[in-house]
């Protein structure tokens, strides 16, 4: 089946030269050149992806982001301008996947767009083999993809769900951030690894009592992270 990507900017020369690259790559895409109607779209179909710029008319992007995050995982990839505040798009808040700063080259939004869906491809086929792992009050459920610490169930994003469980299957072993793009965000080529730093640091935020001083997800100086066996 043919991936189906909404694109959200309200220049409308970017939607239209996006859209003609996707198209050519046997993609459906649909527009939004506002925030009110591209809520409206997600909410009406099911998209493989959304790329979501910041400022737009009526809604703006986080916000869009944010009320998309209520009833949806779909990947989100934000486009902004040089220096927004990453940590605040990529972060608890707003819950996106990942962002590309403008004015990019079209051929990096169609690798981010493949590596995206081969992780989910990815995704769909561990889920056979996905399972429940248990560290001290920490319960993650692989099969219905829930996290609980005691009683207290913990809402994550899909994003940061996918990280937590990869460190989690293999306790003690150091990822660094390039493999963490990679078996994560599915890049082949080494992306932005603050990325990964602004993901680690909202997880710390979620799951452990104190994040300046982890139970579960530890930093490896000078090298990545790994969950404590």
């Amino acid at each position: 089946m043919a991936q189906r990507v909404l694109i959200v900017d309200d220049e409308k020369l970017i939607v239209k030269g996006i859209r003609f690259s996707l198209e050519q790559d046997d993609m459906e895409v649909d527009a939004a050149y506002d925030g009110e109607e591209a809520l409206s779209l997600a909410k009406s179909k099911e998209y493989d992806i959304i790329l979501l710029d910041i400022m737009l008319p009526k809604l703006s992007g986080l916000e869009v982001c944010q009320q998309i995050r209520e009833f949806s995982d779909v990947p989100i990839v934000m486009l902004t301008a040089k220096g927004e505040d990453m940590d605040k798009i990529l972060g608890l808040e707003y819950g996106a996947d990942d962002y590309i700063t403008k004015p990019f080259n079209i051929l990096e939004v169609k690798a981010r767009i493949k590596a995206i869906m081969r992780r989910i491809s990815k995704n769909g086929k561990k889920e056979a083999t996905s399972k429940n792992i248990v560290k001290g009050d920490m319960r993650i459920d692989g099969d219905s993809r829930r996290i609980f610490v005691g009683e207290r169930e913990i809402n994550l994003t899909a994003k940061e769900f996918d990280l937590l469980e990869l460190l989690a299957m293999q306790p003690n072993k150091v990822y660094s951030r390039e493999e963490l793009l990679s078996i994560v965000w599915g890049y082949e080529n080494p992306g932005d690894a603050r990325t990964v730093d602004v993901h680690i640091r909202r997880l710390r935020e979620k799951i452990e009592a104190n994040p300046s001083d982890p139970k579960y997800v530890y930093t490896k100086w000078g090298v990545g992270y790994y969950f404590r066996g």
